[in-house]
């Protein structure tokens, strides 16, 4: 099931090569496309990344920084997590999909959780969500329902709602199904359980090469995430802890890979742009046919 993503566009006045018009809108397309290489194996550097809405771990906002902090990662495709688009004065009512695309010169793929009237009432629409950044051509979008018990309204029951971003990426003639998620952040573990179960019947949908990149708001190895390891695996099941930022307890920021992608290295990025540390994750691709 996918619900309608908000278009994030940064490319040219024309439509983007790579960036084909989808049920959750336009793919964001700033970067150019890269010719394949030889030999069946192929490298894809990725990173999750929950930016806490451009604010550090010093709690101010600076979205130079965190700019700088994602372009230190050098990361082919980011999984983006807390994105604020004119959500508010905290974030200066930016839209940092795009901005971020723009100066990262990266196509960029935005997938709000929520999208709210806008303050003032003729000003755009107030969004927050999660995001994809991506160097190499994107042939495919959607913003997924999965559950949530939402922030915004009283009483808030577990109910379907949009925010789980899937693209797909043509990386040097292979292709990957790359997912950016935020998991809930509550004690109680029954929606984060129903997420992975949404989660899972969503990477069902695709063939092929598969990664998973968010915040999980939950150690990997807690009760309600097992079923994901099976049809996954953790890629850096040794890693180290991702929050908070200044002096980490624990491991919530999760690369997630299906079998058939090999992990030859990952690594946390010692950065307080956030409250968060990125994951960063080199992974080796089978292009079709080999």
């Amino acid at each position: 099931m996918t619900a309608a993503g908000r278009v994030a566009d940064t490319g040219p006045a024309t439509a983007p090569p790579h960036g084909p018009l989808t049920a959750a809108g336009r793919v964001a397309d700033t970067g150019p496309a890269t010719a394949p290489p030889h030999g069946p194996r192929v490298p894809l550097r990725v990173a999750t990344y929950n930016i806490h809405a451009g604010a550090g771990e010093d709690n101010v906002f600076d979205l130079d920084r965190t700019a700088a902090a994602i372009r230190d990662l050098d990361a082919d495709v980011i999984g983006l997590q807390e994105v604020d688009v004119h959500w508010g004065a905290r974030s200066d009512f930016t839209d940092e999909a795009r901005e971020l695309a723009g100066r990262l010169h990266m196509r960029v793929f935005f997938a709000p959780i929520y999208d709210l009237p806008a303050d003032p009432a003729d000003g755009p629409r107030r969004q927050y969500g999660v995001a994809v950044l991506s160097r190499f051509p994107v042939r495919d979008a959607q913003n997924h329902e999965i559950t949530r018990l939402s922030t915004q309204t009283p009483d808030p029951v577990p109910a379907p709602a949009p925010g789980f971003a899937e693209v797909t990426v043509t990386v040097r003639g292979a292709i990957v199904h790359v997912y950016s998620t935020h998991l809930d952040y509550r004690t109680d573990p029954s929606v984060r359980r129903a997420q992975a179960d949404d989660m899972l019947a969503v990477l069902a949908e695709d063939c092929g090469p598969k990664v998973l990149l968010g915040e999980f708001n939950a150690e990997p190895e807690a009760p309600e995430l097992a079923e994901l390891w099976g049809p996954l695996r953790d890629a850096a099941p040794n890693g180290g802890k991702t929050y908070p930022a200044l002096d980490p307890v624990k491991r919530i920021d999760v690369v997630a890979v299906s079998p058939d992608v090999t992990v030859a290295r990952t690594h946390e990025a010692r950065t307080t742009a956030s409250d968060h540390r990125p994951v960063v994750a080199d992974l080796l691709l089978r292009r079709p046919g080999h």
